[in-house]
């Protein structure tokens, strides 16, 4: 079957999503501290409670560590046939989603003295929020510590897809490509898109689903991850509608019990998202690199052999890879490779595959990050100059 392109119907799909949101940004400066030191308690306490004016610096210590997917309302094709061509697509008009930009302008940001400590310097990207309950600048190095050491209980096997006897990588790839552009027909959250994707690698590293059920498995899946992160959730017979009926109520809902037993309920395990948006405050990014290492990562998604990185090393190279392309040399400062403990060297594989996908981004059959981020909606970012120079001798372009 065939995605076809229902503009009638299209907006009557589309449910009302919540607007604002609770993401505090963080304008540029903030203190400089050490690389070899940091701050304890009482420190954090004092600043609470005095409110220093002005970036100061203080002490940090460095502590390292076969039947096809179908749908009548999207104007992409999604076939499981491998022959199979997707027709011209159709873009649908949407709302322009609401979102603050991480930083004010750069030229903008404030001045601040750097002082020479171990020869090393690196910006607290917290110093700004010390005053912001939300931003739980107590805690927040905890949690991104406690993030590392449970993500890879998130992570599935590279190989996963060997055990499923009617699917292949192919299929998957379909798949994430439609599924993404569902969630931007929805206006879903960011963090919906990357739950979704990853429920449906635990499940079906978990249980054998043959193809005709696999569009099933995509639907269910994003309406879990709407659960967990929407304020407004789909509807169960929307999801049938874009599935061009090829489902019924019962089957939706049989399918959500298969999976919340298969996965035993955990949904809490930190995605690509929780990483990027920390490692984007550290880069002390714009709008124009956020929707950059964004776009990066979502072409990531599609692609089966991404799944042998993991979540916090995606997050890196993304940003790592859209700092290249922004500014057209390397560009990885001591601040980035403090908050994410990567280094260069250590980004630069799967920052090279990640320039490869943009180079092919809007070519072939699946297309649908490229032609999302080609849109008025995201600046056109899909038509900037892929970081070839990060390939070397290997480029392919």
């Amino acid at each position: 079957m065939i995605i076809s392109s229902d503009e009638n119907n299209s907006n009557e799909m589309i449910p009302k999503k919540f607007q604002g949101g609770m993401d505090q940004k963080c304008v540029g400066g903030g203190r400089i501290v050490g690389k070899n030191n940091r701050r304890t308690l009482s420190v954090i306490n004092q600043n609470l409670v005095q409110g220093r004016p002005y970036p100061c610096v203080v002490n940090k210590r460095k502590t390292k560590n076969s039947n096809p997917l179908n749908s009548n309302e999207f104007g992409n094709a999604i076939a499981i046939d491998d022959e199979h061509k997707s027709p011209t697509y159709q873009p649908i008009p949407v709302t322009l989603e609401s979102i603050d930009p991480m930083h004010t302008d750069p030229h903008e940001m404030e001045e601040v003295e750097m002082e020479d400590i171990d020869g090393e310097m690196i910006l607290d990207i917290d110093s700004c929020d010390a005053n912001n309950s939300l931003a739980v600048v107590e805690y927040i190095e905890d949690l991104h510590s406690y993030y590392r050491q449970i993500e890879f209980i998130g992570c599935v096997s590279p190989h996963y897809m060997v055990e499923q006897v009617d699917l292949n990588e192919r299929m998957r790839a379909i798949l994430v490509d439609w599924l993404i552009e569902v969630h931007d027909k929805f206006d879903l959250m960011q963090e919906t898109l990357f739950l979704t994707i990853n429920l449906i690698d635990r499940f079906l590293a978990k249980q054998n689903i043959v193809r005709k059920k696999l569009q099933l498995v995509g639907l269910v899946a994003m309406l879990l991850a709407c659960k967990y992160e929407e304020v407004y959730v789909p509807a169960v017979s929307d999801l049938i509608h874009i599935s061009d009926k090829a489902y019924t109520r019962k089957d939706v809902l049989d399918m959500e019990k298969l999976m919340l037993n298969a996965l035993q309920y955990n949904m809490s395990l930190p995605t690509v998202y929780v990483f990027m948006r920390r490692f984007l405050k550290a880069a002390q990014a714009d709008k124009k690199l956020e929707r950059v290492a964004f776009f990066l990562v979502e072409l990531s998604l599609v692609e089966y052999e991404m799944l042998k990185f993991p979540p916090s090393l995606v997050a890196a190279a993304a940003v790592y890879t859209a700092q290249c392309t922004v500014s057209g040399f390397k560009h990885w400062n001591k601040t980035c490779e403090w908050h994410t403990n990567y280094s260069e060297d250590q980004l630069l594989e799967c920052s090279m595959k990640m320039v490869v996908f943009h180079q092919k981004a809007g070519t072939g059959k699946l297309t649908g990050v490229y032609r999302k981020y080609e849109s008025a909606k995201f600046s056109f970012t899909a038509k900037c100059d892929p970081a070839c120079f990060l390939l070397g001798n290997n480029n392919q372009s």
